[in-house]
């Protein structure tokens, strides 16, 4: 059940578009509130707020450089979402393999069918001008 809770609050941590627009940022290097403030024109104020959320949550961590706060990405929190989608990338993987083969087959040729002998017709209709078969 304590499985069940983190992953909901995980999924709840990332299903808010500017904390995923963050961890993107976060995941090409480390970054100051100032730096994700410009880079994504989101308010200071509100990118504190996500910034928090995120560090409470253990997705992010922070170090202190002279004057300046820096977070970078924990990437263990999106290790287990990793984890518990696998399953669904299994299933949707068997699903597009099928589809392939099945894909694959279609544009095979088709067997040919063996075509009747010409031969005999043409001395049968010479023998028999003007008769109907």
């Amino acid at each position: 059940m304590e499985y069940i809770r983190s992953m909901e609050s995980a999924f709840e941590i990332i299903a808010e578009p500017n904390r995923r627009a963050i961890l993107s940022l976060l995941v090409l290097s480390q970054q100051s509130v100032g730096e994700i403030e410009r880079q994504l024109c989101i308010p200071q104020p509100t990118v504190s707020k996500h910034l928090r959320v995120l560090r409470e949550a253990g997705f992010v961590e922070s170090t202190v450089d002279a004057q300046r706060r820096l977070y970078r990405l924990k990437p263990e929190p999106l290790q287990e979402v990793d984890d518990w989608l696998a399953q669904f990338r299994r299933f949707w993987s068997a699903h597009v393999d099928a589809l392939e083969r099945h894909l694959d087959r279609m544009d095979e040729p088709a067997p040919m069918k063996s075509k009747p002998s010409r031969r005999g017709r043409g001395s049968n209709r010479d023998l028999h001008k003007g008769e109907k078969k």
